[in-house]
């Protein structure tokens, strides 16, 4: 083993394994300390245009510095000094140093880390909300494509009627449908924290300014705007409340139930051999049993997903935690817990759009498993038609569940076929009835084509439409 070596150290799945490279950027270290270093010098080019005496130069060489970072440095600092931010702003004083005065003017730690949290956090719901789209779309087109497919609804994992493929594909996409109204309401109530000051008072600023109220509340609003927020959080302690956190989390946390949903219901039917997710020609099902065609993706997002329902709760107690106006009892959780469950929904999704592109559908085996199943929940259409044709209605009554039963122990324990509809056939009393044509899938789907069309026209068209930009942004590389 050498100091150097990569596979000697323990290494983050989400990263090395199962998310982009594009959500690991937003919360790679990179990332957030660059991130810091744009917001010093937004605050230094606001204060200096408020009348601070900052020099042009100073912000020149602040900007002629911000990149790159010298995270050697930046790791000498922190152990000597045990403090990350001020390692950060010691480093960059030796960067820029005659900005070294000025750097952090009036602020605290929060400054930096709590907004440059908002700003990863606004990137990452963005990134959410373009693997949502891109998932929603193909599953769209599935269900326009499977709309007349007869399929058994099951409830209780019990046959119960009819439905079909493509409206069963409508209840997935309806799920989905509902998380991106969530990930896009968080984010249009997405507020920046921007100078708050120690304890949320704006006390040091206030002192800055020399008591201007008004030039404090507008380097507020300038800050902000320079970081791209058009909306400043009212009030803080000094950090924002960390019920933003869990309002994410839970946002995030609802597009892993989705997925789980999903990808529960795709390995129950494969399962069955109703559908199943891609396979592709080479893989390789088992180690041992070369036959299988194990659902490892759709495995991967319920594995993945039952880690992210499970991040929501301790943000929630990170939330409820807070003292007054800081403890920082918060920050090793929050370190975990935004990341991951970004890394984690992001993971999830790619892997649910790359099924959703790809699913399968075996006819032939889902109406196998109708005709075992439908002459028993047709008994009643055939009731009735009998008796329109002459017949007795409590007769006929008393020999549909003589034969049903027969039929029913035919199949439990012989083992053998459903035969209800051969023993109809012979039984006289229903000699005037079409049973074929009473017995038709397509007559026990209710409205499901109709709600498909229905759904996809008013709903899921247009809103595919209306965010066509975040569509074709989209390019995932999943690691499959």
């Amino acid at each position: 083993m050498t100091a150097n070596d990569p596979y000697a150290v323990a290494d983050n799945p989400l990263v090395a394994r199962y998310a982009s490279a594009e959500m690991s950027r937003v919360f790679s270290p990179r990332f957030k300390h660059g991130m810091w270093r744009r917001l010093w010098i937004a605050l230094a080019e606001c204060e200096q245009a408020l009348g601070i005496d900052i020099s042009d130069e100073q912000i020149a060489q602040m900007k002629a510095a911000a990149d790159p970072i010298d995270f050697t440095r930046a790791a000498q600092l922190e152990k000597e000094l045990r403090h990350d931010v001020m390692a950060h702003v010691h480093g960059f004083g030796e960067a820029a140093p005659k900005a070294r005065p000025i750097i952090h003017l009036g602020a605290t730690s929060c400054f930096v880390g709590d907004n440059a949290d908002l700003v990863q956090i606004r990137e990452g719901l963005r990134l959410v909300r373009r693997r949502l789209l891109a998932t929603i779309k193909p599953l769209a087109d599935f269900a326009r494509t499977w709309r007349d497919q007869p399929v058994l609804a099951r409830t209780h994992f019990q046959p119960a009627q009819l439905t079909t493929v493509g409206k069963r594909a409508c209840l997935w996409l309806a799920d989905l449908v509902t998380d991106l109204e969530e990930v896009e309401g968080v984010l249009a109530r997405l507020a920046f924290r921007s100078t708050k000051g120690t304890t949320g008072t704006q006390g040091s600023f206030l002192a800055l300014f020399d008591g201007d109220h008004e030039k404090v509340t507008r380097l507020e609003r300038m800050v902000a705007e320079r970081m791209g927020f058009d909306r400043v959080i009212p009030v803080t302690g000094q950090t924002y409340s960390r019920k933003l956190d869990a309002r994410v989390l839970a946002a995030l946390g609802q597009v892993a139930q989705s997925a789980h949903k999903f990808a529960n219901d795709l390995r129950l039917m494969a399962g069955m051999k109703e559908m199943e997710e891609p396979f592709e020609q080479k893989q390789i099902g088992s180690s041992a049993m070369a036959y299988k065609r194990n659902p490892m993706r759709s495995e991967r997002m319920t594995a993945l997903a039952r880690y992210l329902v499970g991040l929501w709760p301790m943000a929630a107690q990170t939330a409820a935690e807070q003292w007054m106006e800081r403890t920082l009892d918060d920050s090793a959780t929050r370190r975990l817990v935004l990341s991951h469950g970004f890394l984690s929904a992001d993971a999830i999704l790619l892997v649910y759009a790359n099924v959703a592109d790809g699913l399968v559908v075996y006819p032939k085996v889902i109406e196998r498993h109708i005709a075992e199943e439908l002459p028993f929940m047709a008994t009643e259409h055939v009731l009735m038609a009998a008796v329109r044709a002459g017949g007795d209605r409590q007769d006929l009554h008393e020999r549909i569940r003589r034969h049903s039963q027969a039929a029913a122990r035919q199949v439990k324990v012989e083992g053998g076929d459903n035969d209800l509809l051969d023993r109809l056939r012979s039984d006289k009393a229903f000699a005037a009835v079409d049973l074929d044509a009473e017995l038709a899938p397509e007559k026990f789907i209710g409205r499901s084509r109709e709600q498909v069309d229905e759904y996809l026209a008013a709903v899921v068209d247009p809103l595919l439409a209306s965010r066509a930009a975040d569509l074709a942004a989209d390019a995932p590389d999943l690691r499959v």
